[in-house]
């Protein structure tokens, strides 16, 4: 096994020592406690079963059998989360003829990033991460359930839910995956319409049939931003079947994987020879496994806070630190927008995820003695397939497309897609996989913004046209939510497009969509904690270098005063005024942006 990976996986497990230990002693109360439904009332069960049939309610009330918690997130307009409409009743279907039974726990909130951007329901999109592992812990909170099946793909909604999981972690926990809708137009020709856009060279209406024409069905959206990433990286860590992550929708394949997960639950519960509770699946291992199939996608900057909080509802401590040696280790081996032009159903028709991890396993990159919801990890470097209508995994190729998978042996870079920065302005980190080499190092003034809205009136009117760097400040958790700030990407590629150094600096988000240009991003301490941003001023000099992972402004102003604008109107309107506790106690990006740490 490779030293770093090895040493990673070691300092996570010895800096964790104590709060694991508690964690797992809380959890082995809650497992040891035995069969849940046993432990209620006459009352507690007549509720629990008052809306089944009378074969759903017999099952339920023979304490042999299992019950399985359906903690869904659907709704019918996200994308991604559509399909999943039907997924109860076919769980419930599968369960029943296997002689046991499920239901639907609960819901959870499911918002999407895509209708958000740019407006104020972002503010919220990162807070409804703790809220949907608050609702999940709900559902789950009726203590009538042998495992838990969670329906749920993108951005927050997803890591919430594993989140929720983990306090109820004495149950084997697994991830139904819905996939991904079918590739629309190229990601060149979008990135290149939003740029026409920005720069007033195309009206409304051709924007509208662009965008229309690349989100246009059910299923996951198709570049590799924060959504497809929680899939990838969800896969690696063995808390889904392996090869599940990015079939169509309504492929037969796909049905076939979500009725297995269903009858698979059954058999890893309390009491049965092969038990696998989520708290012993998501160990230091598992979590190490998540990070390097991150790295070597290139995926979302997102999970560089998701991954922390995940780990620590597991009892685990990650620091970005770890990311950051792993990456000196973890080659890039993919390809995928917007690190490259081929999107997720290329990738998945190239091999998809267990092809991926046949290639971080044969470089001795992954912890093959993880404990998966399923099999072993052997497995993950298996496809499935139908034969005769059932179910079975193969051996998984090598790339079947070497321009989106690297060839065994090949990487598309030595160093992973992320890259953790430091230097008088704190700390931070930039997805360089998307960057090229010429573009990841910039010393340049400085413009200071507080709003992203603030940058593009300054575009439109002609500022920024020179070598400048951007700097975005109270954007970070405690003072707005810290929302995604995408609606600068096409401004600044097209600054770049005019022959001009550009770069962004802030304590705000860009996800898994941030491309071509540099963008130090999750800066820490953000600006209203008291962070070096709330120093800077326009004309500052800073320089940013991407390959030596250092932030700095050559100016001291260590002796400035710290300069804090009045975000009254940042906390009012579209629900943001009942979210100030969160504001007030949230944790910074790099122990996870929680209000649970």
């Amino acid at each position: 096994m490779n030293k770093v990976v090895k040493q990673v996986t070691k300092n996570i497990a010895k800096r964790s020592s104590e709060m694991r230990t508690k964690y797992l002693s809380r959890i082995r109360v809650q497992g040891e406690l035995g069969k849940e439904r046993s432990m209620l009332t006459c009352g507690n069960l007549a509720h629990t079963v008052a809306s089944c049939g009378a074969g759903q309610k017999s099952t339920i009330l023979d304490f042999t059998r299992s019950n399985v918690a359906i903690v869904t997130a659907y709704n019918d307009m996200l994308s991604a989360h559509e399909p999943y409409q039907y997924y109860p009743e076919k769980i419930k279907l599968a369960l029943k003829n296997a002689r046991h039974s499920a239901q639907v726990a609960g819901g959870v909130p499911a918002m999407c990033d895509g209708v958000t951007q740019g407006q104020t329901g972002m503010d919220l999109s990162l807070f409804s991460r703790d809220l949907i592992a608050q609702s999940t812990a709900i559902a789950l909170s009726h203590n009538t359930f042998d495992a838990t099946l969670l329906l749920g793909v993108c951005d927050k909604i997803a890591p919430g839910q594993i989140i929720g999981a983990l306090s109820f972690g004495h149950l084997p926990t697994a991830f139904v995956p819905s996939g991904p809708m079918p590739t629309g137009i190229t990601n060149e020709e979008k990135v290149k319409i939003r740029q026409q856009y920005a720069a007033g060279e195309l009206d409304k209406s051709a924007l509208q049939d662009m965008e229309n024409s690349a989100y246009h069905s059910p299923g996951t959206c198709t570049f590799y931003g924060t959504a497809n990433t929680n899939q990838l990286v969800f896969e690696a860590m063995g808390l889904m079947l392996p090869g599940s992550a990015f079939l169509a929708p309504d492929s037969k394949l796909r049905h076939a994987l979500t009725e297995t997960i269903a009858k698979h639950m059954v058999t890893i519960t309390h009491g049965c020879g092969d038990y696998r509770p989520i708290a012993e699946v998501v160990d230091e291992r598992t979590i190490v496994n998540g990070l390097v199939a991150l790295l070597a996608s290139g995926g979302s900057t997102n999970h560089t806070i998701h991954m922390i909080a995940i780990a620590r509802a597991a009892g685990l401590i990650v620091t970005w630190d770890d990311f950051d040696q792993l990456s000196d280790v973890v080659p890039s081996l993919t390809l995928m927008y917007p690190n490259g032009p081929a999107d997720i159903n290329t990738f998945q028709d190239a091999g998809g995820v267990p092809t991926l991890m046949k290639m971080l396993a044969s470089r001795d990159l992954l912890n093959m003695d993880a404990i998966p919801v399923f099999g072993t990890m052997e497995d993950y470097l298996k496809q499935p397939v139908l034969i005769d209508g059932k179910v079975q995994f193969i051996a998984a190729s090598n790339s079947l497309n070497e321009n989106v998978i690297a060839a065994p042996d090949k990487e598309f870079s030595k160093q992973g897609g992320l890259k953790v920065l430091d230097g008088n302005l704190g700390r931070g980190v930039i997805k360089i996989s998307a960057v090229a080499e010429e573009h990841r190092f910039i010393e340049a003034p400085a413009m200071v913004f507080e709003s992203q809205h603030d940058v593009e009136a300054a575009y439109k009117v002609g500022k920024l046209n020179k070598d400048v760097v951007i700097v975005v400040r109270h954007n970070g958790p405690s003072a707005n939510g810290m929302p995604e700030l995408h609606k600068l990407m096409p401004i600044l590629g097209n600054v770049m497009k005019a022959g001009f150094k550009t770069a962004l600096v802030t304590d705000g988000r860009l996800s898994g969509a941030s491309g071509k240009v540099p963008a130090a991003i999750h800066i820490t301490p953000e600006a209203l904690q008291g962070g070096p941003l709330c120093q800077l001023q326009d004309g500052d000099i800073i320089c940013l270098d991407a390959n030596k992972g250092k932030i700095t402004v050559k100016s001291d102003i260590s002796q400035r005063v710290k300069l804090h604008p009045i975000l009254d109107s940042e906390h009012i309107g579209a629900g943001r005024e009942l979210f100030s506790m969160f504001r007030n106690m949230v944790s910074s990006a790099e122990m996870g942006a929680s209000i649970f740490n």
